[in-house]
């Protein structure tokens, strides 16, 4: 392996930094999206019941013993209703807070995708380098080169677009599943913002 790398040319030098960068973000990104949703969902129920009967500190105190973006956007929007006890504040709390976290979530994607759509073009690129040296070869031996010797050189540069293609579509397909990831989580954070509002809403005409 190593030694086809070397032939690869240098190009090859660029695509391993693509591979090794590649390979960070999709293991850090997988860490980070493990278990989002499961846990609120087991939680929410319950925090929601708190509310419900007027126990907002309770509440508090178990939705920020669980982890994840989504309970800490129940968090602040139970946070804002302690504190003001206003449907409009807790709406701009979540509102702000989702935000933050979906951006959070979406860090490192950006890269993930530029190395999907680099590293065949610097696969491309050696390629290119690669056959522009061997016709340089062909046109320095007046068009006598041996068939084999050519065909060796050729190959050669075709190792770039193997290795550029061989980066990009796992990192393309992680991407694509990363963000589908997100807009689940993006969607069980409407929901859960919505619900939370609504019970804020019913207890406050209900007078609570």
């Amino acid at each position: 392996m190593l030694e086809l790398l070397s032939r690869g040319g240098i190009v090859m030098i660029p695509i391993a930094a693509c591979s090794v960068i590649g390979l960070a973000i999709i293991i850090e990104r997988a860490l980070r999206f493990r278990g989002v949703v499961n846990y609120i969902e087991k939680a929410l129920p319950t925090v929601l019941d708190e509310i419900g009967s007027g126990r907002e500190q309770q509440a508090l105190k178990r939705i920020q013993s669980v982890p994840g973006p989504i309970p800490r956007v129940v968090a602040a929007g139970i946070q804002s209703h302690i504190r003001y006890n206003q449907e409009q504040v807790v709406e701009k709390s979540l509102v702000r807070t989702g935000s933050r976290e979906l951006v959070l979530l979406e860090n490192n994607l950006r890269g993930l995708n530029v190395i999907a759509n680099v590293a065949p073009l610097l696969g491309l690129l050696g390629t290119v380098m690669g056959m522009i040296k061997a016709f340089m070869q062909i046109e320095l031996h007046g068009g006598r080169v041996d068939a084999a010797a050519l065909a060796g050189g050729i190959w050669e540069a075709m190792l770039t677009t193997g290795a550029g293609l061989t980066v990009a579509i796992p990192c393309l397909l992680f991407y694509n599943y990363f963000m589908g990831r997100v807009n689940r989580v993006e969607a069980v954070m409407k929901d859960v913002a919505m619900d939370l509002v609504e019970l804020i809403r019913e207890r406050n005409d209900d007078g609570v």
